[in-house]
């Protein structure tokens, strides 16, 4: 049996960095919530580029007991072969390494694509977020995307 992970071709920070640069949008902004065991999840489409337009899927996905429990992501799904999730924004919920309780960030590396590791496998924290609608807003921003409008639920309030 074939390892569908030692299909993942090979990508370079360059062209990891160009598939989060592009700019892209929202197909499905109307995407509903799934209700599975535990958690709910929402899945949107995306698209990027001009010749041969890049395909993207956007997940959201909250654990319905525990508001900490949250992860939203970003993968490029190409013409043939796996995805590759380019990024993680988990919430606080968990221990990461080092990083103890505190919302984190997964991105995708080519050095980690080229020791067979977990694309996604290097983490660094993040305190810019502290809910599941933040890590999404923040996903928009860093990845280029448009066709959404999350408003900023983690912005304090002004007086």
């Amino acid at each position: 049996m074939v390892d569908i992970e030692m299909m993942l071709r090979l990508f370079t920070d360059d062209e990891l960095q160009d598939l989060r640069s592009m700019p892209k949008r929202v197909t499905n902004p109307g995407a509903r919530w799934i209700v599975k065991p535990g958690h709910r999840q929402r899945n949107y489409k995306a698209a990027g580029g001009s010749d041969t337009p890049a395909r993207f899927t956007i997940y959201v996905r909250e654990n319905l007991e525990d508001s900490q429990d949250f992860s939203c992501g970003i993968v490029f799904k190409p013409h043939s072969g796996p995805g590759l999730t380019l990024a993680r924004y988990n919430g606080p919920s968990h221990r990461h390494g080092k990083i103890a309780y505190k919302p984190h960030v997964h991105t995708a590396t080519a050095e980690a694509i080229a020791a067979g590791r977990k694309p996604e496998s290097v983490a660094v924290e993040r305190n810019d977020y502290s809910s599941v609608s933040g890590a999404l807003r923040n996903l928009l921003i860093d990845f280029n995307l448009s066709g959404l409008q999350i408003p900023d639920p983690d912005q304090g309030t002004l007086i």
